[in-house]
């Protein structure tokens, strides 16, 4: 998702007898990728974009569960059954949880990063729970990791 346009690309092998011809046992033509970008933005329900439009409502991030479940069933005619509900509402309660875990990360690796900061500039494990509102022994712990990373 998040490219510029939509596209769909079919790439796949070709046979080119550069000397002489054998005649291979098998299927050639199994080896098919094909290559579905997203655009940034739904696009609109037209024939051409069809499987584009699907892909990226069920992908999408900004549409809720229930704009989901409108395009699926009323635009692809596709019956949603409550178990069929169910999946695309856990989708979309799993790809929220991923964005809220991302950035609990990211704040606790930003909280790290200041301990250790003003650890290393000489203030105590008491000065700086205190002022990260956080349990000395958390502090310490944080920074004895610290110390075992940089040995």
């Amino acid at each position: 998702m998040n490219m510029p346009e939509n596209s769909l690309e079919h790439i796949h092998l070709v046979k080119d007898s550069i000397v002489n011809s054998h005649a291979w046992k098998g299927k050639l033509d199994l080896v098919n990728i094909v290559m579905i970008g997203l655009a940034k933005e739904l696009p609109k329900h037209e024939e051409k974009y069809e499987l584009h439009r699907l892909l990226g409502a069920l992908l999408s991030q900004d549409l809720t569960a229930n704009e989901k479940l409108d395009i699926i069933g009323n635009e692809y005619a596709i019956p949603m059954e409550k178990d069929s509900r169910e999946d695309v509402s856990i989708m979309c309660n799993l790809s929220q949880k991923i964005k809220e875990t991302g950035i609990e990360t990211g704040i606790e690796m930003g909280k790290r990063e200041m301990i250790i900061k003003m650890y290393n500039k000489g203030y105590t494990a008491a000065q700086i729970a205190d002022v990260a509102e956080m349990d000395e022994k958390k502090i310490k712990d944080i920074i004895k990791n610290a110390e075992l990373l940089t040995v």
